[in-house]
């Protein structure tokens, strides 16, 4: 079942090119920590171009459930009036995060450091997913965390009445960790350290940076070093977020695989810590190209357009890369089904705790439609048949996972028989107008009876 109500079957089918702009939604990490950052600081945050997907909808919920004011305008415009640093009162109901891991997480960094109870619960899939990754680091600042088995929701994190600074190692790459450690570290006196010895998304300095926060980031022999200030006063800021570089994925993948297509996708974010499905695609060998490249809020952001490439190559996906893409492997393992040859993906573990088991999902579904497959716990490598190669034919599950529900179906627009989704629900939750945007461009994708 999706997220937030009965199931909705979709299926896609070969049709014409994608032709013309895909206007995609606003980022969704920078719109979550937009809402956060804004309600931890004193005074009026305007923020231009949020993404209005459930994930973040749910965020905006509990800024609201924590004493600040957030006021949707219109047309993707929104204004937060924050409580500022320690000034979240208690919530008088459970804060639920729907489907948004990234929510949550950083949801229980910005409240574990001030003496509040909050209880957290999601949907089915959310509820189903450790939390102690995050949890553990926190009881380091003196949250205490009252959870199901396995640290999962529904979970009671019981804020630090004296919160102490803390230096924290990240174990595995992981920007919900990081952020959910510097949120906290707002409200810690002193210094809070956070290390990662893989660069992950950094859209939680940068931001902390831009309301005021003193923040400083250098590379070590350690590894990457993080060190925020405690207990400042953030400043209100005026946000326009760039286009989500992880839902442009989508049409320009799309377009990749379609016959005869041409597809420009506007003010997409380029940060270096987001943008290596990208990159990875010119390796291959798409007709991929960054138009008007420049510099908005902080953010690199560029045009790209993406052309009908029928000789890309199988490549082997550096595993340094997986941080800046980790949530694109999936629809990165359906062009890999169209190219020649193999691809190898690596340092690729986070894929088995996402919203689903994002590497089973793919590789069962991939498998059904013609497509060779291997995996490890930390690897995976699909084998490409080529353009033209691919069956389809074949009902996926989307397992409560948007991604894996808008992979299928950009499988479905290039394979020989149409591919369907068991539930495409789900995919309201990033990319709310998918289903739209994808039309306009020429795709068949349609919903289907149950």
């Amino acid at each position: 079942m999706s997220s937030h109500g009965d199931p909705i079957p979709m299926t896609a089918r070969q049709g014409g090119p994608l032709r013309g702009e895909a206007l995609v939604p606003g980022d969704k990490s920078i719109s979550h920590r937009a809402l956060i950052l804004g309600a931890m600081a004193v005074g009026e945050t305007k923020i231009s171009g949020l993404l209005e997907g459930q994930d973040v909808l749910d965020t905006g919920r509990a800024m609201e459930a924590f004493g600040a004011e957030v006021v949707n305008h219109g047309g993707g415009n929104w204004s937060v009036h924050g409580v500022g640093v320690g000034g979240f009162c208690e919530p008088d109901q459970v804060i639920d995060c729907g489907n948004s891991g990234t929510g949550v997480r950083l949801i229980m960094g910005a409240a574990a450091t001030t003496d509040i109870a909050v209880t957290y619960t999601g949907d089915a899939s959310l509820n189903s997913r450790p939390m102690g990754r995050v949890t553990d680091p926190l009881a380091l600042f003196g949250t205490r965390a009252v959870g199901r088995a396995g640290g999962r929701l529904p979970m009671t994190l019981l804020g630090a009445k004296e919160p102490t600074p803390v230096r924290y190692v990240v174990p595995v790459p992981s920007a919900q960790v990081k952020s959910a450690v510097l949120l906290a570290g707002l409200n810690a006196p002193g210094e809070t350290v956070v290390i990662e010895q893989e660069a992950t998304r950094d859209h939680t300095e940068r931001m902390l940076a831009g309301f005021g926060a003193e923040v400083s980031v250098e590379d070590t022999d350690e590894g990457r070093v993080i060190t925020l200030k405690g207990q400042p006063e953030l400043r209100p800021q005026t946000i326009a977020v760039p286009r989500d570089p992880s839902s442009a994925a989508f049409p320009v993948c799309a377009a990749l695989l379609v016959d005869g297509s041409d597809v420009l996708v506007p003010n997409i974010g380029l940060n270096p810590t987001r943008a290596g499905l990208f990159y990875t695609l010119q390796e291959m060998g798409a007709e991929l190209t960054f138009e008007n490249m420049r510099e908005e809020g902080g953010e690199p952001v560029a045009d790209l357009r993406a052309r009908y490439s029928p000789a890309m190559k199988g490549i082997n996906v550096p595993p340094e890369r997986a941080a800046s893409m980790i949530d694109e492997y999936p629809v990165l393992s359906v062009v890999a089904a169209f190219a020649e040859g193999q691809t190898v993906m690596t340092g690729v573990k986070e894929l088995r705790v996402k919203e689903s088991d994002r590497i089973d999902a793919m590789a069962q579904g991939l498998r059904a439609a013609g497509v060779e497959v291997d995996e490890g716990e930390d690897w995976w490598t699909v084998t490409g048949r080529g353009f033209g190669q691919v069956a389809g034919g074949i009902t996926a599950e989307s397992r409560l996972d948007h991604r894996i529900a808008m992979s299928f179906l950009i499988l479905g627009l290039a394979s020989n028989a149409p591919v369907s989704v068991d539930d495409g629900g789900p995919i309201a939750t990033s990319f709310p107008i998918f289903e739209d945007l994808m039309a306009d461009l020429g795709a068949q994708i349609e919903r289907t009876a149950r």
